[in-house]
């Protein structure tokens, strides 16, 4: 039956006699299976090459399908359910799926919903059975994914308090390279909102002409009109995700832009742009992402309290400004504030060799104002940036809708010596940790740290790629890949005593064990001129302290097609409700490096059984 469908398919295309290698890809795409072209290419070639030839019959294209498609562990799965080898019936289907993919509630109904959705042989389909067409199919559906399937969409509570959750952050957003003389492009935003992230960066300065730019100061990255900046913004918002969006402003501009600021964001944004409260004047607990959706929120400093703007609502407050006192930065880590100039500003080199042999002077805490227009002022509702001095302050004097930046280097120091203080205060407070200024090239820290402690919003510079934003982007493809997550009870909880270095009660040990079965059109190395590599695989747990773990299966020599492992992996997890799991490929070139072939990282408890 099989060979009869897989005629009618393909006869069509061998009326003329054979084939090439572009009609050869074109064919395997109507059979609905994803194929990779170097490997294609490399078994097209080697079909031809016996023969001296660019074209293929009807018989080599099947046997080049058998190659990439009938993949043998796929074959022995199918003969150890069905007895004929052909065909599974609709009592065997749900038999593999009860013991092997653990879906103990499978009945008639789930296995007749998978043949119809993914047998191909209309025969077969009609019989409710499913043929090795159909099995390889299913196997390699999203069905199947090792992501579970209810993740895929909003499926946490979305009524706790904004403080409660996660949420997808990004730093400089602006940048698309390095944080020296790289672009600022626009780019920047549309990017990081379409991978669901919910806490953008506008870095504003004085423009000529009284229009706001946007780019890193004191460098040589481009400029970019404010406008512009929003005008993306509001187009690009909630294409990922339905849920608030907070506009992080870092805001160096006069009160006269920055009135022109608030007016671009009331004019551009409209009834997007949240400016009063919901519900109660007298904010006594920051509102939850679902009764925020479709709402973009101001993130900066604010003269007075949220009562007094509502009172100024109706009046004009064009031309006022009002002030406020704060510390300018005491410690002297290496931290400079976030958006310091990155070298020292003078003209002749002399002084500026001086200025780099002598260590800085030990800063008195000294006060300074900051002039901030009312208009604008009045825009900040439940996001409102207050200097964090300690924790012990905070706990006296912050109020729910005040949230604190904090630079990496110093939250490490707070994880390391302060980690239950830390705790108490981000289940009050929205606490956004952001890269050291030092990071020049824009490299990323590991968010994972600060996650731990509960912080909401871990910025990370989403323009590079490497380990740090795939955890960023493995955590948040959970719930529904919305920006929020819930984090969990021992991190919203005001009395908890967890830490991550010393979890105690709150430690829930999950044994996980992961069966390594074997890859499939992995990308090929560098060093091959074919399709070959010499694949290995890391499995990595990302957690608390006592969870990070890494494990190493064996290499395969020079396959890249289809390399076979059959290994098993264990692993003890305390906090699963924390930790990833990362799944990283590489190629051996020499014993002592290995090159990246890809990656795939989820959280632990998003992982699927079967």
């Amino acid at each position: 039956i099989s060979h009869t469908w897989f005629l009618s398919i393909i006869q069509n295309e061998f009326r003329t006699g054979k084939i090439d290698l572009d009609s050869t890809m074109k064919l395997l795409e109507k059979l609905q299976m994803s194929f990779d072209f170097a490997h294609v290419k490399h078994v097209f070639k080697k079909t031809v090459d016996k023969r001296k030839a660019h074209t293929i019959n009807i018989e080599d294209f099947r046997a080049i399908y058998r190659t990439i498609v009938h993949r043998p562990e796929f074959h022995e799965l199918f003969r150890a359910y069905s007895p004929n080898s052909k065909v599974l019936a609709d009592t065997e289907l749900i038999e593999f799926l009860r013991k092997e993919q653990y879906e103990t509630e499978a009945c008639e109904t789930t296995a007749v919903e998978i043949i119809l959705k993914y047998e191909p042989i209309d025969e077969v389909r009609k019989r409710r059975q499913m043929s090795f067409e159909g099995f390889i199919r299913y196997m390699s559906s999203e069905d199947c994914s090792i992501f579970k399937n209810d993740h895929k969409n909003v499926y946490q509570d979305m009524n706790h308090p904004l403080c409660d959750y996660f949420i997808s952050s990004s730093h400089n957003t602006y940048l698309i390279s390095d944080q020296l003389i790289g672009p600022s492009h626009l780019w920047g935003y549309t990017s990081a909102l379409l991978k669901g992230c919910r806490c953008l960066e506008i870095d504003c300065w004085d423009g000529s002409n009284n229009e706001p730019v946007v780019y890193h100061g004191h460098t040589l990255t481009s400029k970019i009109p404010f406008h512009s900046v929003i005008q993306v913004i509001d187009k690009y918002a909630f294409l990922a995700s339905d849920y608030p969006i907070v506009l992080s402003l870092e805001n160096h501009c006069s009160p006269k832009q920055q009135e022109v600021m608030a007016d671009y964001l009331e004019s551009i944004l409209g009834d997007k742009l949240l400016t009063s409260t919901i519900g109660d004047t007298v904010v006594t607990q920051l509102p939850s992402p679902e009764a925020l959706k479709f709402k973009i929120l101001v993130k900066n400093k604010k003269v007075g309290t949220i009562e007094e703007g509502m009172l100024r609502r109706d009046l004009d407050s064009h031309g006022e400004t009002g002030e406020i006192s704060e510390f300018e930065n005491i410690s002297d880590e290496d931290e400079t504030d976030e958006k310091a100039p990155l070298y020292p500003k003078s003209d002749s080199s002399k002084r500026k060799s001086e200025r780099r042999s002598s260590p800085p002077p030990r800063k008195k805490a000294k006060l300074k104002k900051i002039k901030i227009a009312i208009a604008l002022s009045d825009l900040v509702i439940y996001t409102k940036s207050e200097k964090f001095v300690s924790f012990d302050h905070s706990l006296a004097n912050q109020k729910c809708y005040e949230n604190n930046s904090i630079g990496e280097v110093r939250a490490r120091k707070f994880v390391k010596h302060s980690a239950k203080e830390f705790v108490s205060h981000t289940s009050r407070f929205i606490t956004r940790i952001y890269p050291k200024g030092t990071r020049t090239t824009s490299s990323n820290y590991n968010p994972q740290e600060f996650w731990n402690v509960g912080c909401q919003m871990v910025a990370l510079n989403f323009q590079t790629p490497g380990v740090q934003m795939e955890l960023q982007n493995g955590k948040f493809l959970d719930n529904g890949g919305c920006g929020y997550i819930l984090k969990p009870e021992f991190l919203r909880n005001r009395n908890s005593t967890f830490t991550p270095h010393n979890v105690g009660r709150y430690s829930k040990p999950m044994s996980l064990s992961i069966r390594l079965i074997c890859g499939h059109q992995l990308p090929p190395s560098n060093l091959s001129k074919t399709n070959k590599a010499d694949p290995l695989v890391q499995i990595e747990i990302y957690g608390v302290p006592e969870d990070q773990a890494k494990k190493k299966s064996s290499v395969i020599k020079s396959n890249a097609l289809n390399p076979r492992w059959d290994e098993t992996f264990s692993f003890t997890v305390q906090v699963p409700e924390l930790a990833l799991i990362r799944f990283c490929v590489e190629d051996e070139i020499s014993l002592v490096a290995n090159e990246f072939l890809g990656q795939y990282t989820l959280p632990l408890l998003s992982l699927n059984k079967g």
